[in-house]
């Protein structure tokens, strides 16, 4: 008997642990849902949130979803005058007229002769051009790619080095090698995630050849360039730099059409007929909806009864302006230019505001073309001065790629004159130096230096030396320390 009242007991509060631990997991988890408003699913909220997932980085950007991707940002480019503006815009600020190269050597007369066989090879395959292209496939189709090739028609007594530029739909894998697990979408890469091979379809599979689309050919990853932003940790592959902006830009395109149709359907009807009559009176009967033809200049009577009028089109609504506004600074926000570019009107901007919203332009096009000399312009170089030094027979040291820097063309101030006193002030201050407000300008001090000498028939020393007197009213560095009290004084901005 004890032992049932016992075992009855048991069960009796074992019921109760029972029903705690089978709502502990749901009250745990409703408690950490409701911690963050983001973290919750409603009814109101359940279809903004439908198209999360919990994808990796290559899964979301599959093929198929690249594909899509990018065939509607090339439509959107080719037929939205704003997009196509926003990327040409892009390409042209952050390449310019190409870098311009600064070889870092001991041996000046080797550096001026490094620089002057790479500028006379860039010019003969026209890489500034190739590369403002790699940067428009970055931003609409999301990734570039460049082989490094053999051209035979380049002059034979330099480097025959060239660059042939490949859209990203040909740099795929074949049906079979898509199965394989090294590999994604046409990258193989080694287990430390560096890529070691691209397969490349000899012809483009949009093409007229569409079997020679399906085969395939592996190209060492030495020899191939792949420019495109990494947005996530393990992404291998780019997705258009504007995929934000496209709903947006095909919003802004439909917001136009449908105000054009309104106005040009009001304009279409030129005179409507009413009355004031009402339904018992005595007036001409009118077919309703009949039309009238009717002359210029000609003097007609209308139905007795009736009065014609005019519709008011009313187009553009008032919020028009101000709603295309804030639809293409929204646009252009996800590329990181301000409203006055990417609509190339500045009618509402002051100075001070124009500068503010730039600052953060130029900073992202500083990371860009930092991206691009790593990416492209330091491996095209090291790959042009391996060939350059086989055939100028140039003696290579140990280090095979000499120690060199880029300048970058400068964006052009609105007030050339304020640069020029900031500039004076920090380098009388030691803010900065001459080097450094050349390379702003994307030139080498020194190059450009020797033309202003030269042109003035001067030496290099005695420009100089006149230069320090400018700024600084010193005449020279080996003036003697005893002479300091016979200097002029310093010499201000405004003489």
């Amino acid at each position: 008997m004890r032992r049932k009242k016992r075992n009855s007991a048991n069960a009796r509060n074992a019921e109760p642990r029972q029903r705690l631990a089978q709502l502990a997991p749901t009250r745990l988890a409703r408690r950490f849902d409701n911690r963050y408003d983001a973290a919750q699913t409603t009814d109101e909220n359940r279809r903004h949130w439908a198209a999360a997932d919990a994808l990796s980085a290559d899964a979301a950007n599959s093929l198929s979803v690249r594909s899509y991707l990018r065939n509607r940002a090339r439509l959107e480019i080719a037929n939205n005058c704003y997009a196509k503006g926003i990327v040409e815009t892009l390409a042209n600020d952050e390449i310019g007229t190409g870098p311009t190269l600064q070889i870092q050597t001991q041996n000046a007369n080797f550096n001026r002769m490094v620089e002057r066989r790479w500028s006379e090879w860039s010019a003969a395959i026209g890489l500034p051009q190739k590369l403002r292209t790699l940067v428009k496939a970055r931003i609409g189709d999301g990734e570039g790619f460049a082989q490094f090739v053999t051209n035979r028609r380049l002059p034979d007594d330099g480097p025959q080095l060239d660059l042939w530029l490949l859209e990203c739909d040909q740099v795929t894998s074949p049906y079979m090698a898509m199965l394989e697990n090294n590999k994604v979408d046409g990258i193989a890469f080694d287990q430390y995630g560096n890529p070691i091979s691209y397969d490349v379809l000899t012809a483009h599979p949009g093409g007229l050849d569409i079997i020679a689309g399906y085969q395939a050919r592996s190209v060492p990853a030495a020899y191939m360039l792949h420019l495109f932003r990494v947005d996530r940790p393990g992404q291998h592959r780019g997705i258009p730099e504007i995929t934000p902006a496209l709903g947006l830009f095909a919003q802004l395109r439909r917001l136009t059409e449908a105000i054009l149709a309104a106005a040009e359907t009001a304009a279409d009807m030129a005179i409507l007929l009413k009355t004031a009559m009402n339904a018992n009176a005595e007036v001409d009967s009118v077919v309703p909806l009949s039309t009238i033809d009717f002359e210029r200049r000609m003097m007609t009577a209308l139905p007795y009864g009736w009065e014609a009028y005019q519709v008011d089109p009313k187009q553009p609504p008032p919020g028009y302006k101000e709603f295309k506004r804030e639809l293409l600074n929204e646009i252009a926000r996800c590329l990181n230019v301000p409203y006055n570019v990417a609509a190339c009107n500045s009618s509402e901007y002051n100075y001070a505001s124009g500068r503010l919203d730039h600052q953060v332009y130029y900073r992202s096009l500083a990371v860009n073309r930092s991206h691009i000399e790593s990416v492209l312009l330091n491996r095209i170089f090291a790959m042009w001065f391996l060939e350059a030094a086989k055939v100028y027979r140039w003696s290579v040291d140990a280090q095979p790629v000499p120690p060199h820097q880029w300048f970058w063309q400068a964006l052009e101030h609105v007030d050339p004159r304020l640069v020029a006193e900031a500039q004076q002030i920090g380098l009388q201050c030691g803010f900065t130096g001459i080097p450094e407000i050349y390379a702003t300008k994307g030139a080498d001090y020194e190059t450009a230096q020797e033309a202003s000498a030269k042109a003035l028939g001067i030496s290099v020393e005695e420009y100089r030396t006149l230069l320090r007197q400018k700024l600084f009213g010193v005449p020279g560095v080996s003036e003697s320390p005893t002479s300091t009290s016979s200097r002029e004084p310093p010499l201000t901005g405004e003489e």
